[in-house]
């Protein structure tokens, strides 16, 4: 069975093109599980079948995820030269995913490998399936369908992409197809237990300080139907916690019975950063934070918005309910 049928014969025409070539695999600020996983899993599998690969981003792999790395060649952005180098992005909505300063550095990548609902296509090869879970899900199926080696950490790398972004698999992205490649990467090495350990059993005491204030600072509006929670400047420091601590707060928010989007808010100095998340992919986050320069998936997005929080709280909220209104109207 084909799993992408439609990459199948291009992603060939990109291993070989790639043969003499020496590539950096580029993944987003702030990685998560999916974007390093992803990363590790191209650039093992590319040095297996010949290519000089190396994983390259702009920050550093977060504690809880560094285990997916293994012995796999990864450098931050200002420690590899792009001189002579030829670039594939994976888990890259947008060309600037990465930072500006990676898109001026390669200017032309090579490749695209995603899953964004908002990804226009930035590569001469562009490998985005919008249906897929995650872009582990995509690399995963092309590597099956081109038969191309899967070792243990490779597998482990994979599994654990997909497990995060499917939500432990309770996310509506959740497929078939996610399950039958999850089995493969299980028979191929995958361990679910260690990815659930490393990721959800090893919680330091900073976040734990991070989600009390965030619990307290949440509040409903829209009737109930939105929930919203605020991390104040200087939290960080008085918590003990690190910028990775935020990930899965925003979760807090959506859980909650009646709410239908969940929003993290992020004061930092002369800008905002937020994460939406929604019960629905009809509501689109990824449309919401547009408009605030921001980008993602139907259910899960992400903005950084140059402002105040006194500015920008009632300019989202506002944003919110006018595509509330629009869906209640369109399904009235």
């Amino acid at each position: 069975m084909m799993h992408y049928p439609r990459f199948a014969a291009r992603f060939a025409v990109l291993v070989s093109e790639l043969r003499g070539k020496q590539v950096t695999v580029i993944g987003h600020q702030r990685p998560d599980a999916d974007c390093i996983g992803s990363q590790v899993a191209l650039c093992r599998v590319l040095r297996a079948h010949g290519v000089e690969a190396v994983c390259m981003n702009p920050d550093k792999v977060p504690r809880r995820i560094k285990f997916l790395v293994g012995d796999t060649p990864f450098y931050g952005r200002d420690e590899l030269s792009p001189e002579g180098r030829v670039a594939i992005f994976t888990d890259c909505a947008d060309h600037g995913r990465a930072g500006e300063k990676v898109r001026t550095m390669y200017s032309a990548p090579i490749a695209c490998v995603d899953h964004h609902i908002s990804n226009q296509g930035f590569a001469r090869f562009d490998f985005v399936d919008t249906a897929s879970a995650a872009a582990a899900e995509v690399l995963t199926g092309l590597f099956l369908d081109a038969d191309l080696p899967i070792d243990r950490v490779t597998a482990q790398a994979l599994y654990t992409g997909m497990m995060t972004d499917t939500g432990q698999f309770r996310f509506p992205s959740t497929s078939e197809r996610v399950f039958r490649l999850s089995a493969e990467l299980v028979a191929r090495g995958a361990d679910p237990a260690l990815a659930g350990a490393e990721l959800y059993e090893r919680e330091s005491l900073g976040k734990l300080k991070l989600l009390q204030h965030f619990i307290g600072s949440l509040r409903l509006e829209c009737g109930g139907r939105v929930c919203l929670g605020v991390l104040p400047q200087g939290i960080f420091a008085s918590s003990g916690a690190t910028e990775e601590d935020t990930e899965g707060l925003v979760d807090y928010a959506r859980s909650i019975d009646g709410v239908e989007i969940g929003v993290l808010i992020e004061e930092r100095p002369g800008t905002v950063k937020a994460s939406l998340r929604g019960k629905l992919s009809v509501y689109r986050m990824d449309t919401i934070a547009a408009q605030f320069n921001g980008g993602g998936h139907a259910n899960a997005a992400g903005l950084n918005w140059p402002g105040t929080l006194p500015d920008f709280y009632p300019a989202l909220l506002a944003a919110i309910t006018q595509r509330l209104n629009e869906v209640d109207a369109a399904l009235a």
